[in-house]
């Protein structure tokens, strides 16, 4: 299975920190973010890696170029200046990823142990999110659990999935945001989720960042 790290985001809200880098190369515990990522991957037994660019991505690709010193083949999708948003950076890159691959948001720091995402059996059509409970930042959460109805109580999602390739089926390539096409899905029945208790930040502030690190000291 192939894994697909979003790091195309252009990180405004980390200004100054990202004027010159892209937000998954800040460094939590003395490298990058996105770096756990690909060795948290690894670990699961996921070697081929797709990640998408914009913003500063130049400093990704030339950091871990093809992948090959940290044991893992990275490939890029690169995208146009300010992005494809999520979605579209999905269905741009959907010829290198194969008929069913796993998904993480770049800038979000995390234990979960992406293998049970490899043990599920999808559907063909279908989408698996990890939920989260709500943080500070996003108290009414994304997302009721999928075997509750719409109007019980929400979580946030944490930025990790699961797709069959064809959950994307019809969609042109270009700008388009991830939130609408799930909430439709949703209400079709074609996405699960479940809900992590564990380990997980959103590195969307420079202060999150400071106190992420503070903590892992």
């Amino acid at each position: 299975m192939k894994a697909m790290i979003l790091a195309a985001g252009r990180g405004q809200r980390m200004m100054p920190l990202t004027q010159a880098m892209p937000k998954p190369m800040l460094k939590v515990q003395n490298k990058p973010l996105i770096e756990h990522h690909v060795n948290n991957l690894k670990a699961a037994g996921i070697t081929d890696i797709v990640i998408n660019l914009a913003w500063q991505g130049d400093k990704i690709k030339a950091y871990f170029k093809d992948g090959s010193e940290f044991g893992v083949n990275i490939v890029y999708s690169q995208e146009v200046e300010g992005g494809l948003e999520t979605a579209g950076g999905i269905i741009q890159a959907l010829p290198l990823l194969g008929e069913s691959f796993i998904v993480i948001n770049g800038d979000v720091f995390t234990d979960y142990d992406v293998s049970s995402l490899m043990q599920l059996h999808l559907q063909p059509g279908e989408a698996h999110l990890v939920l989260i409970e709500n943080p500070p930042h996003n108290p009414d959460g994304d997302f009721a659990l999928s075997h509750l109805s719409p109007e019980s109580p929400k979580y946030t999602f944490s930025g990790i999935s699961r797709y069959q390739a064809d959950f994307f089926n019809g969609l042109e390539p270009g700008i388009r945001p991830l939130g609408p096409l799930l909430r439709e899905k949703l209400s079709k029945h074609l996405v699960s989720t479940e809900l992590y208790i564990g380990n997980w930040d959103d590195i969307g502030t420079p202060a999150r960042l400071t106190a992420l690190n503070e903590r892992l000291a």
